[in-house]
């Protein structure tokens, strides 16, 4: 008899249950005649809630921002901002969906300025907050700004929240030969970070998404180019690095502990280590994230068959 492999649980939200209830509750929904809607309460108020009940977790905040930002409705930020042009959660959820408008208009200068401008706006708004920093980084990496003019904004960011996850991936992205940087810069930068952060976090993994963006781009060039790369020494010694430095630590998940699991399993797999991704693949369970999977021909169903093959194991 056929054991049904459980479906798969994608959220925008990842394993964030407030965030994914705000994410319902914005949903537009069919009215009739007007019935259930609520006059009292502005649209934008569970995005609001949501972010003023956020603890001082800059990772958590940064997290619920950016899902917000290309999730909830094109018009909510405009619309707070309006209502409330003064409130630093509006101001920075406005300057990353401005962020995305203008990725998404890379010919129209106004729609630069305009992001730009709620960026520095929203910084100004919240001078403790690094989130409107990545805001700017992402538009400066949708304008390929070198990456000499980028780390600035970047060290503004861990200026006010040193091992910042979100920010040094940010920047791994930033310097990645398929975006604005070279092998060099990416990999360095990658094992310098992951040598000073402290033991328990998750910049542990940092080498690895380093590693997934190298081999993306061999990719991309020659679909022959990105063999060995999981097999080498040094690979071995950033997935021992990541298990040791983190993944076994015990420290407590954060906001995107998710990702950074998918990313452990893929490597693990990559190289040919599956009694070792049995637990990481447990922790995962049902919620796969489309990045790392996504650099392979068939990202889901690798996916399961490894996960479902490896709990048959046990």
């Amino acid at each position: 008899m056929f054991r049904r492999s459980p479906p798969l649980l994608a959220r925008p939200a990842l394993d964030d249950a407030p965030l994914h209830a705000t994410l319902t509750e914005l949903r537009p929904t069919p009215q009739l005649h007007g019935l259930g809607t609520n006059h009292t309460r502005p649209p934008w108020h569970p995005a609001a809630h949501l972010l003023r009940t956020t603890p001082r977790d800059w990772d958590l905040r940064t997290h619920r921002v950016c899902v917000l930002a290309q999730h909830a409705p094109p018009t909510l930020s405009t619309r707070w901002t309006t209502d409330r042009p003064d409130d630093p959660d509006a101001l920075t959820l406005h300057a990353h969906v401005q962020a995305i408008r203008a990725a998404a208009q890379l010919n129209d200068p106004t729609a630069a300025r305009d992001a730009e401008h709620a960026c520095y706006r929203a910084a100004e708004a919240s001078p403790e907050d690094p989130t409107p920093w990545l805001a700017l980084l992402q538009l400066l990496h949708a304008f390929a700004v070198p990456p000499r003019d980028a780390v600035p904004v970047w060290t503004e960011a861990v200026t006010r929240a040193p091992w910042h996850r979100a920010a040094y991936h940010h920047l791994v992205r930033y310097l990645s030969p398929r975006a604005h940087g070279t092998v060099a810069d990416l990999m360095d930068f990658a094992h310098q970070a992951a040598a000073r952060a402290p033991h328990g976090s998750p910049l542990a993994l940092l080498p690895l998404a380093a590693r997934i963006e190298l081999v993306a781009h061999r990719q991309r060039l020659s679909p022959l180019g990105a063999s060995g790369h999981w097999t080498e020494p040094r690979a071995s010694d950033e997935i021992d690095a990541a298990l040791n430095g983190w993944f076994r630590t015990g420290t407590a998940p954060h906001a995107e502990a998710l990702l950074d699991l998918n990313i452990l399993a893929f490597a693990l797999i990559q190289a040919h280590r599956p009694t070792e991704a049995a637990p990481v693949f447990r922790r995962i369970g049902r919620r796969m994230t489309s990045h790392p999977w996504d650099v392979l021909p068939d990202p889901q169903r690798t996916f399961l068959y490894w996960r479902d093959h490896l709990a048959e194991g046990n």
